[in-house]
This record gives C-alpha cells, sequence and structure tokens, in this order.
C-alpha cells in the first residue's frame, strides 16, 4: 500500500512516517517510481512504534529495542530477557523524570500558597516589581520593547 493509505490506516501523519524511515524504525520498499510501498508487517511495526513511544521511549532506544519484541497483538513483550536491564534502564529514567516533575510541581505549590489571595494585592506594588504591564505599556510588547 502506498504512503497515503498506510498513514490512514495507522492513524499517523505521512510526515511522522517518513521521520520515523529516516531513524531506521521503518522500511518500507520502494516501486520503480520511488513512491514507498507499506506492507501488513509494517502496520505492525508502526503500532509497536507507538507503543513505545507512548512507554516514553525515544526513537533512538526503540530503535535497538524493538527489533527484539514481540507483538502478540494486544502488547509488545520482550523475546528474551536478556533486554530486561535496557528496559529497566529505561524505566529508572521515567522514574526520575517524574520525580522531577513532581518537585517542581512542589515548588510552584509552595509559590502559590505564598500568593497573597485575591483582591488584596496592591497593583502599583505588581507594577513596580515588573510583574504586570501598566494598560498603557500593552502596545511595547508586541513591538519588543520592555
Amino acid at each position: 500500500m502506498r504512503m497515503g493509505e498506510f498513514s490512514r490506516r495507522t492513524g499517523v501523519s505521512q510526515r511522522l512516517l517518513r521521520y520515523y524511515e529516516e531513524q531506521g524504525l521503518l522500511k518500507p520498499s520502494r516501486r520503480p517510481s520511488g513512491y514507498r510501498e507499506f506492507t501488513e508487517e509494517d502496520l505492525a511495526t508502526v503500532r509497536g512504534i507507538r507503543i513505545l513511544l507512548g512507554a516514553g521511549l525515544n526513537t533512538a532506544t526503540i530503535a535497538e529495542l524493538l527489533p527484539c519484541m514481540v507483538d502478540d497483538g494486544q502488547i509488545l513483550a520482550p523475546a528474551c530477557s536478556g533486554m530486561l536491564p535496557d528496559l529497566n534502564r529505561e524505566r529508572e529514567r521515567i522514574n526520575e523524570a517524574v520525580a522531577g516533575l513532581l518537585a517542581a510541581r512542589d515548588t510552584l505549590d509552595a509559590v502559590i500558597a505564598a500568593t497573597a489571595p485575591t483582591g488584596t494585592d496592591d497593583p502599583e506594588a505588581c507594577y513596580a516589581a515588573g510583574a504586570a504591564r501598566r494598560p498603557d505599556d500593552a502596545g511595547s510588547l508586541s513591538r519588543g520593547i520592555t
């Protein structure tokens, strides 16, 4: 099948399919005219790519792991336990990212909690601190003038 139909069947944009090909994740054959030709097997490959992207893996890691995965139609599974260290490494990377986001949220919560209740702030103090722009300053933002 050609690119347009393949894109419709996978729900993935043609631009993204070309990106997958550039990253070595997808290897469609080429017609003599140069058009890409996709197979039913390529549908499963794109499904696997989407599952692993959804699991937080980047395309470089997916390129390494995808050939060693088995797709049972429901979920991908490692073909052998030798992949577990790589999968556990990715899980730890995601855990660290989650911890960083939670710490950022906690900091933002503290800033929000320290903010004076609505209606008791002094607009002039906000203007003096640069936290707000006076109505007559509104045009300066669009011109890049501060």
